[in-house]
């Protein structure tokens, strides 16, 4: 599960995106082998993004990483923030 620093971290990347007006919704998972933030641009649709934590992976590519619509690994890594620096508006751009 996601703890409390994590949520704040994600939360807050979740919020300015909101404040732009470029997402509009999330939903939190609690898997047996993994937790995942999805992100949704509108209600009904599938999630744009997800960041997934997967405790069985933080010894080999990374606990954490941001996957794409399509399946597509974006950025992974042991340091949360780090790899929520994919959406930084200089190195990312949100594709509509």
């Amino acid at each position: 599960m996601w703890t409390r620093h994590e949520l704040d971290a994600i939360l807050s990347l979740y919020g300015q995106f909101v404040a732009r007006g470029e997402w509009k919704d999330y939903a939190i998972d609690g898997l047996r082998d993994s937790a995942v933030f999805s992100i949704f641009r509108r209600h009904s649709e599938m999630p744009m993004y997800t960041v997934v934590k997967t405790p069985a992976d933080a010894h080999r590519q990374g606990l954490y990483k941001v996957v794409a619509m399509g399946g597509q690994i974006l950025k992974r890594g042991h340091d949360l923030k780090q790899v929520l620096r994919i959406f930084d508006k200089k190195r990312f751009n949100v594709i509509d």
